[in-house]
């Protein structure tokens, strides 16, 4: 989709309802969903951050998103896809704050040109003890995008079409930090399988979308 006519069309996302856990819960792998429910009793000791679906025009003006492929490192995110963002630090007002600030950090996109229009549902992921807080923003320029060299291995740049695609919607088989040999709902990316508390938010983003264009 040109981008001119996403930019209008999403607007609306400001003014509808989040789909909320019922669609993350379609792209959590089975084992998680207990965790998930009984996460409520782990707030007093979570960290907090905050993450940036964003969209942006190609310099051809082709809709476009931006994950991250994580560094490699001695951790449970380790070489995982995610959103660009981050925990929330004291010199954060909020942690919308703290999510434009991870991603300027990130990737390289100014703060400043990114337009936040929705703040989308909270996610608890248990084995680092975070709950996430997504947010859907827009820049209205083609970035000139900069990794963060100690934490981001590779960007990927995701087309509109293919996000929308359902044939990048697969199950895969996967060992995890809690289980082995476990099928799980995932997204095709670009090449990049995209799994876990990730596509729980991308599913979400995904259903907006849906509603909206």
């Amino acid at each position: 989709m040109n981008f001119h006519d996403f930019e209008k069309r999403i607007v609306k996302v400001t003014k509808m309802e989040l789909p909320g856990e019922a669609v993350q819960f379609k792209m959590a792998p089975i084992e998680r969903l207990q965790e998930l429910k009984s996460a409520a009793q782990e707030r007093n000791t979570a960290k907090y951050a905050g993450v940036m679906s964003l969209f942006y025009p190609s310099e051809d003006f082709e809709t476009r998103m931006i994950l991250i492929l994580r560094k490699t490192y001695k951790g449970v995110h380790s070489a995982q896809v995610s959103f660009p963002g981050g925990k929330m630090e004291a010199k954060d007002n909020s942690i919308q704050d703290a999510a434009l600030r991870e991603t300027e950090e990130e990737v390289g996109v100014s703060r400043d040109t990114i337009s936040v229009l929705k703040k989308l549902t909270e996610i608890y992921i248990p084995p680092s003890n975070f709950f996430v807080q997504p947010f859907l923003g827009i820049t209205t320029q083609a970035p000139v995008f900069v990794a963060e060299e100690a934490e981001v291995e590779a960007l990927i740049e995701v087309t509109l079409q293919d996000f929308m695609n359902d044939k990048n919607i697969i199950t895969q088989t996967l060992s995890t930090s809690y289980a082995t040999n476990i099928e799980v709902p995932a997204f095709n990316l670009n090449g990049h399988i995209v799994w876990g508390a990730t596509a729980m938010m991308l599913n979400e983003v995904r259903e907006l979308l849906k509603m909206a264009l």
